[in-house]
């Protein structure tokens, strides 16, 4: 699944090199100039990563930063802060205000690349080769297939995108509000119960494989996947 990485960054020259080296590596890059079309941009789908200046006009990124973190939508989106500033203080700063990673200007597309995959990675749980491993389930993004115990499972996909967004974060409760913002992503409209129908297609896939418990249901919260079937 091709990543999507937002770039909020209000230099044209460095945005538009960032997104040539970001489709180079395979990822679809969104631009965006202000912290104004950032949030827009999420509104619209939410990112699997986002690269943001320190400097930005009007919201500073720091600040974008911050309310990126308390809102429902981003607050679990990784951060790269790009910036100018090196010092450690501001580094701390921007922890604190919950980006993940830095990458200080000038920067190499190599290393940003690089960078990105490394968060990639931690934040979503997967390997070197782009496979997530929940229990007796392992899911091949690059080969974008499902296997239990080393069989083939079929799978349609919206339920793999259902369940590569579960296997990457286990055991968090999700509403089906939550569900269609990160899974079908805000710009389509779509009914909250389609998505009980999606978890009970995703829990027929996986009932063969005696599987099917690990899609819980939460009462009155929403749903989750733990191999605590």
């Amino acid at each position: 699944m091709q990543k999507r990485i937002l770039i909020v960054e209000d230099e044209a020259s460095i945005r538009d090199m960032v997104a040539f080296a970001l489709r180079k590596a395979g990822m679809e890059p969104v631009p965006a100039a202000d912290a104004r079309a950032a949030q827009l941009a999420i509104a619209e789908q939410v990112p699997d990563l986002i690269l943001m200046d320190w400097m930005l006009p009007g919201l500073s990124g720091l600040e974008l930063a911050r309310r990126l973190r308390r809102e429902q939508l981003s607050r679990e989106v990784p951060i790269i802060m790009l910036t100018a500033r090196g010092e450690e203080s501001d580094r701390v700063s921007g922890l604190e205000a919950g980006v993940d990673d830095y990458v200080v200007k000038p920067f190499s597309s190599r290393e940003l690349v690089a960078r990105i995959r490394a968060v990639l990675r931690r934040s979503q749980g997967e390997d070197s080769e782009g496979v997530i491993v929940v229990g007796r389930l392992r899911l091949d993004t690059a080969a974008h297939r499902v296997t239990a115990d080393g069989q083939a499972v079929p799978i349609g996909p919206t339920e793999y995108r259902l369940l590569h967004f579960f296997m990457t974060h286990v055991d968090r409760v999700y509403s089906r509000p939550q569900l269609l913002d990160h899974v079908w992503g805000g710009s389509v409209y779509v009914e909250e119960r389609t998505v009980d129908v999606h978890i009970r297609r995703l829990r027929k896939t996986l009932e063969p494989f005696g599987l099917d418990g690990m899609v819980q249901t939460v009462r009155s919260a929403g749903y989750r996947l733990s191999v605590e079937s």
